[in-house]
């Protein structure tokens, strides 16, 4: 029967949490520019300052 590798001490609750917490971690959200007034947006949305997607007014801004 082969012996298995086996772990000199306890690992500590912050070092296991501090390791796992890297997955909490979120990543901002994608920007992009639109192409008609050039301000930032979200891609594959509307532009919330002049309207316009895919080259249309999508609807009316005021």
């Amino acid at each position: 029967m082969p012996l298995m590798a086996v772990p000199k001490k306890k690992t500590s609750k912050a070092k296991s949490r501090s390791r796992r917490s890297a997955n909490w971690r979120l990543d901002p959200p994608a920007r992009s520019l639109c192409p008609q007034c050039n301000q930032v947006k979200v891609p594959h949305v509307v532009c919330p300052h002049c309207g316009w997607y895919k080259g249309r007014e999508a609807r009316e801004v005021s």
